[in-house]
Parts: C-alpha cells; structure tokens; sequence
C-alpha cells in the first residue's frame, strides 16, 4: 500500500483512466464526499469542554483556565492539559478528563448555526458527508447523536493526520475552522474550505492556504450549490 497521501489531481488522473478505458469519460464522475471537523466547525463545544475542564480543577485542586483554554480548541487534549499539569500527569489527567466527558460536555454543547442544513445539503447534492476529528472517538459520537446529525465519524486525527481518513474516505473537500484542518485537507488532496467560526480569524485562514474562507457553516449550502454546479 502507497504510504503517501493520495493528491487531488492523481484521484482526478485515477478515474480519468478508468473513464478511458471504457470509453466513457462520464460513466465514472467523481464521488461527492465532504469531511467536516467537529469542534466549533459542526458543534460549539465550548460550554461543555469549560464545564469539564472545571470538573477537573475541583478534583485535582490544580487551576485551569477553562475560559482561556476554550478559546483555543482544535489541537489534541494533551496539549491542552500541558499547560496545567507536569508531564508526567497528563496521559492520567486526559483519561480522567475523557471519563468525566459524557457527563459534564454533551448536554450543554449545542450545533453550530447552520451545521445540520450543510451537512443535510451534502446529501441533497448526492454527497456523503464524514465527521474527521481531534476528538476522541466515542465522545465524539455522543455529540453527533445529541445535535441530530448523522455520519461516518473518525477521531483522533489532528492537522496533517486528518488526511488518513480523508483519503480513505476520497474526500475532495474538508471544512473546518482552525489552520490545522487547512493543511489537513492539503495534505489529503482536498479543496479546503474554511470557517471563521473557531479560534483562527479568516485572515488566519486566509494566510495558512484555506482555499475558500467562509463567515460560517450558514453560507456553506449556498457554496457548496455554486461549486457542484461548476463541476458538472
């Protein structure tokens, strides 16, 4: 199996081949698949990481500024967690802090504003819609389950990694709101479409090669309509 990630134009080469020999460039058009990242992309995950994070600090006795911390979500927990504890602590800090998860982070944690029509528009459009992200899996899946939005789902992939499961998945675009989902979706070969909705302004994203730069996930329908149209 070929270690490196597979780019958009060799998919598109792939299946410019397979159309040629059966002479029919058109009897293999591209799948739709669209990946979006979880945390402030589909969901505002920030009241319930900040209740846990204080759950945290309460049974520890160790201060963690949970208001700070939510400003900056996106990277794996563990560095997060590095701030406030030695790094001895961390793994068993992550473990306590995954188990208090579904009790203290899912209920509070409400969908972005527009994440369920764009995810619905994916499938409107023919598409499959995939949820990549830094997330550990199961709590992941809990919050899905809690805002209505159903997909195949893949956690613990951060940045670069995403691309893993984006390739595997051929997802020619990935949305997400922090510059790391940017070079996730570059290292997979997708068109990267990025939301101003997470810690990274949309000059961030701008600067760090996000191909399309939205306000949020409420103007995605309308982009995604624009782009299928073009591609047809």
């Amino acid at each position: 199996m070929r270690g490196d990630p597979v780019t958009f134009a060799e998919r598109l080469t792939r299946q410019v081949t397979i159309g040629a020999v059966t002479n029919d460039l058109f009897s293999v058009p591209p799948a739709l698949t669209v990946g979006f990242d979880l945390d402030m992309t589909l969901i505002d995950s920030r009241p319930g990481i900040k209740a846990v994070y204080d759950r945290l600090a309460a049974e520890t006795g160790v201060f963690i500024d949970s208001a700070l911390a939510v400003t900056r979500l996106g990277p794996p927990l563990d560095d997060e967690l590095a701030n406030w504890f030695p790094p001895e602590q961390v793994p068993q800090m992550a473990d306590r802090y995954r188990d208090l998860y579904p009790h203290h982070a899912i209920a509070p944690t409400p969908a972005m504003p527009g994440a369920t029509d764009a995810v619905a528009a994916v499938r409107a459009a023919g598409g499959r819609p995939v949820v990549v992200t830094a997330k550990y899996g199961p709590n992941a899946e809990l919050h899905l389950a809690h805002v209505g939005i159903e997909a195949e789902l893949r956690g613990w992939l951060w940045a670069e990694a995403k691309a893993e499961a984006l390739v595997e998945w051929g997802a020619t675009v990935y949305v997400g709101d922090h510059t790391g989902d940017v070079r996730g979706a570059h290292r997979a070969g997708a068109l990267s479409v990025a939301v101003a909705t997470g810690p990274c302004s949309a000059a961030e994203l701008r600067a760090a090669g996000a191909d399309v730069v939205l306000a949020s996930l409420e103007e995605f329908p309308g982009w995604l309509a624009a782009h299928t149209s073009q591609a047809a």
